[in-house]
């Protein structure tokens, strides 16, 4: 079985104890997440692969995290409070997410290590190449974050 396929049982097995222990909320967010890999699977028209339910599995938190905002401008903090416990449940099932001082210090790794390459400090011009490189050492520790923390952190370590 695929590592996507574990993660699906993964999200079944929740499902049953949601249903046993009588927890809606939690229960209603664990079946957002079976109908997202279902409909990836659908428009693959084969099973996702682990990468490709994860990017499915971010995408849900970061509507949540559009939502979120919205509700608070509109002044609906019980929405946005749902919103967030949907968040939490949905981070069960990544990787853990990368964050504050420890990203920063990755983003300084990796732009120590394109100077050592390239001989010179990136500027602000080449800002995709130093994300992508990012992305690509998260990926392979096996570790995430949010795209705008991190090009956020590059442009302020680019800029400094």
């Amino acid at each position: 079985m695929s590592e996507a396929g574990a993660l699906e049982k993964s999200v079944d097995q929740h499902i049953i104890v949601a249903m046993k222990a009588r927890e809606r909320e939690r229960l209603g967010t664990l079946r957002l997440i079976k109908n997202g890999l279902k409909n990836k699977a659908i428009e693959k028209r084969m099973a996702p692969t682990q990468q490709e339910s994860e990017q499915v599995l971010a995408g849900m938190i970061k509507q949540r995290r559009d939502s979120i905002e919205q509700f608070t401008k509109g002044n609906r903090p019980e929405l946005a409070a749902k919103e967030a416990a949907e968040i939490v449940v949905i981070e069960e099932f990544l990787p853990r997410a990368m964050e504050g001082a420890e990203l920063c210090g990755l983003i300084d790794e990796v732009v120590t290590e394109l100077v050592a390459l390239s001989g010179a400090k990136p500027t602000a011009k080449e800002m995709g190449s130093v994300m992508k490189a990012v992305q690509a050492r998260l990926a392979a520790q096996g570790l995430r974050a949010e795209g705008r923390a991190v090009s956020e952190l590059v442009k302020k370590t680019l800029a400094g």
